[in-house]
């Protein structure tokens, strides 16, 4: 498969990550003790998006140098149409952190603690299933009308108002975790695990990671087959994906006070994967350009969020 990527290139965009992550758990070390202000978590999302496009101009630079200006356009767009529908798919997954640390009654010094854990498993795992997912198309170049088929049944969901069950208890990982690990009934501080009376046991803390771990496996399996309809190259595929993994703590302190306004974000979810997904199925017929995706994406993602916001308003109003 070609790709861009080459030893240096991975280097230095691990070497960026690793930066961006040490800032990141710096970054919100201040006010522990209560929410992130709204303000503050909206400085830091956009400081995230800064950076994103920042390396988009340096990986254009770097390309236009060595690969010529054809190649360093069609690289950098299909780097800011992948990372735009990450972004965007990732909304979803925030909603259900915010529902896991509601269900638990996790303190905001906690929530900050678990995310810095989840954002570090997320980054690990999601680099697997992307080399495996690379791979797989590589060797079987028809699953990418599985993958089509997959989104377009997962976008008709959303619409559907069932791309999730909003229970936490019913979750069948959390049951199983009930009846298979010792658990504390209460937190115990900061703790993942704590020894008593010479049995070791696990907090409801671990719990929580581990439901955000799974829930971020859960939709990658949306998020990463959608980026491969936009580019098969696994450093663009990589690059993009972990880029809106990184701003996933700020985007989720900045959501946590903004959840109620986003009333129509699962249909224009919805038909971003819809799109997506069919796609990859008309892959051998019509080849859709970047800068269409591109132009698709953000305009359903503009309108989402003008209908959004004015049902929030009609409510406010009516009440």
């Amino acid at each position: 498969m070609e790709s861009i990527g080459n030893l240096w290139l991975y280097l230095i965009f691990f070497g960026i990550v690793g930066v961006m992550l040490i800032i990141d758990f710096m970054g919100f070390k201040q006010h522990q003790d209560r929410p992130v202000p709204i303000k503050q978590a909206a400085w830091w999302s956009a400081a995230w998006v800064t950076v994103s496009l920042l390396f988009a101009g340096g990986l254009w630079f770097y390309l236009q140098q060595n690969a010529g200006i054809t190649v360093a356009n069609q690289k950098t767009l299909e780097f800011i149409t992948g990372y735009l529908l990450e972004k965007s798919l990732a909304i979803d997954n925030v909603f259900v952190w915010l529902m896991i640390f509601s269900a638990f009654a996790i303190p905001p010094a906690l929530q900050r603690q678990v995310l810095l854990y989840g954002v570090l498993g997320a980054i690990v795992l999601r680099t697997i299933f992307i080399f495996i997912g690379a791979w797989m198309v590589q060797e079987f170049s028809w699953v990418l009308y599985i993958f089509g088929a997959f989104l377009v049944y997962t976008g008709f969901k959303f619409l559907k108002g069932q791309e999730e069950d909003a229970n936490i208890e019913d979750m069948k990982l959390l049951q199983w975790l009930r009846r298979h690990l010792p658990i504390t009934p209460t937190l115990q501080g900061n703790k993942f695990f704590i020894r008593q009376a010479g049995k070791l046991w696990v907090t409801p803390l671990f719990i929580v990671l581990i439901l955000v771990e799974f829930s971020d496996v859960i939709f990658a399996v949306d998020s990463i087959p959608a980026i491969f309809a936009v580019t098969s190259d696994p450093f663009i595929v990589l690059s993009a994906n972990l880029m809106a993994i990184l701003g996933l703590r700020a985007m989720f302190f900045l959501l946590a006070g903004a959840a109620v306004k986003m009333h129509y974000l699962p249909y224009g979810l919805g038909i971003i994967l819809l799109f997506i997904g069919f796609k990859m199925l008309m892959l051998d017929f019509f080849h859709v350009p970047i800068w269409l995706s591109l132009g698709f994406i953000a305009i359903v993602l503009s309108i989402t969020a003008y209908l959004s916001l004015r049902h929030q308003q009609q409510n406010s109003a009516s009440n």
